[in-house]
């Protein structure tokens, strides 16, 4: 903590309050596996955007950090949202409907959507937005401690995705768990004195899901959550290997291949021309005179960054 508090000397306009509260992971998953962090609070004052890792993952005045699933499908399913620190219950909205905002519907006034607002003491706050209708099992005036059960991950309120926002407030102030002091010098990692318990992997980008199909599938369809394909037939319209993402930016660059039997290869790349939240990409061959060879193909994609690799996938089906 000693440099956080020649920090505080220098620079007093500074909150300080690292170390002062630890917050568990508030959603029943594991990172990087079924789970995603898809914004960061916004750390730019003014019109621009800045996450706690300098990257753009994040949108302009975004208060809190959101712990996205992939697809509508995972939220079906039932993802618990647990308490991050322990607290009292102070206000609790629930029955507003999941992909409201998505349809078309107004959410004015009630872009939290289904919520949970947590006084933790001395100041501090916790609030729960987007939870699933029906799902929030507090109410006020209960006393919570640190992973007990609040609800399901939603997609309420001005939810474009299922997720689960998470804001954290000091006397009313933003406060970024990642970097509570503000102290960040742009290197691609969290602060030493970030307030999660567990030490969160800044992940700037990421591939969700990548798959091989014999026709385009749609953007929607994978929002939804369609499953992979492990078998396709020989004579289908064509061979197409598809990826899904997010965190994609300006001059990125989409890799996609697919390599099978008797030596066949295809590669397309797809160049990222503005930065994309989310993002889906595919490319592929029609399907040959007397259709594809049986046998094992495999589709690989890379997202490349400034000529280095970020991340890859891959996908295997079997034609017969």
């Amino acid at each position: 903590m000693l440099r956080a508090a020649l920090v505080c000397l220098l620079v007093p306009a500074l909150p300080c309050m690292a170390g002062t509260i630890s917050l568990e992971q508030p959603i029943d998953c594991t990172l990087g596996k079924n789970c995603y962090i898809q914004n960061y609070v916004d750390r730019d004052p003014g019109p621009g955007t800045r996450d706690a890792g300098c990257g753009h993952l994040t949108y302009d005045g975004h208060k809190g950090t959101d712990f996205a699933l992939p697809n509508v499908a995972a939220m079906q399913a039932g993802v618990k949202v647990f308490a991050a620190a322990p607290g009292t219950v102070k206000a609790i909205r629930d029955g507003e409907p999941d992909r409201a905002f998505v349809n078309g519907a107004s959410v004015a006034g009630k872009e939290c959507g289904n919520g949970i607002l947590v006084e933790l003491g001395d100041g501090w706050e916790t609030q729960y937005c987007h939870l699933r209708k029906g799902s929030v099992a507090v109410k006020p005036g209960d006393r919570i401690t640190a992973g007990e059960t609040l609800g399901l991950v939603g997609q309420s309120g001005k939810a474009e995705f299922p997720h689960l926002h998470i804001g954290l407030r000091h006397d009313g102030k933003v406060v970024d768990p990642f970097d509570p002091d503000m102290t960040q010098a742009c290197a691609h990692d969290v602060a030493k004195d970030e307030l999660w318990a567990n030490k969160l992997a800044y992940v700037p980008s990421g591939l969700l899901q990548v798959g091989l199909a014999d026709t385009p599938p749609s953007y929607d369809a994978i929002k939804s959550g369609i499953p992979s394909a492990t078998r396709l037939p020989s004579d289908g319209p064509a061979l197409v290997a598809w990826v899904y993402g997010f965190g994609a930016q300006a001059g990125d660059n989409v890799t996609l291949q697919i390599a099978g039997p008797d030596g066949f290869h295809f590669a397309h790349d797809s160049k990222i021309t503005k930065p994309k939240a989310l993002f889906f990409e595919f490319a592929g061959k029609k399907t040959p005179p007397g259709g594809w060879p049986a046998g094992n193909y495999h589709a690989r994609i890379t997202l490349i960054r400034n000529d280095k690799v970020v991340t890859r996938g891959e996908s295997h089906i079997k034609i017969n």
